[in-house]
């Protein structure tokens, strides 16, 4: 089956099997693997991408339901990974392993999208059931409020 959508602000167009998840289908069809497999249930949050800006579990959503439609990576979020929340991220020594960091910063980015100055109780409730493993959840509250503080979304 093939399906057409823009993916990082390009059309694409790739063939894959009827049951395919947009996941799978980003990291083995498309070799963008910034997005991560966490649960495959979509409980998680380690595989949170945007499709038309607002944030979705890709394990769960199969390729043919982005047809048309406009999916962000978190490749495609910042230009040299420099997206505000990256680099706050980065500085704020947010990650211990990592794994779920894309995944955060992609939910991150679409609650600074929609609230430039969220209070930590919106941030909490809006990343809530995105799971960090290493619980560094504090610092993750701390990057985006500090992404939040510079003006930056």
């Amino acid at each position: 089956m093939r399906t057409s959508f823009v993916l990082n602000g390009k059309n694409v167009s790739v063939d894959a099997p009827e049951d395919a998840t947009l996941l799978w289908t980003l990291r083995e069809r498309l070799n963008l693997t910034g997005t991560k497999f966490g649960c495959g249930i979509a409980a998680c949050g380690t595989c949170t991408v945007h499709v038309d800006g607002k944030a979705i579990r890709s394990c769960s959503m199969p390729v043919s339901g982005v047809e048309g439609r406009a999916v962000t990576t978190i490749e495609g979020l910042g230009k040299n990974n420099d997206h505000p929340l990256q680099v706050a991220f980065q500085e704020e020594q947010v990650p211990q392993c990592g794994y779920c960091q894309s995944g955060q910063i992609m939910q991150a980015a679409t609650l600074l999208q929609a609230n430039p100055n969220p209070s930590r109780e919106q941030i909490i409730s809006h990343m809530n059931g995105n799971l960090c493993r290493c619980g560094t959840y504090n610092r993750i509250i701390k990057a985006i409020t500090k992404a939040a503080q510079e003006g930056h979304s």
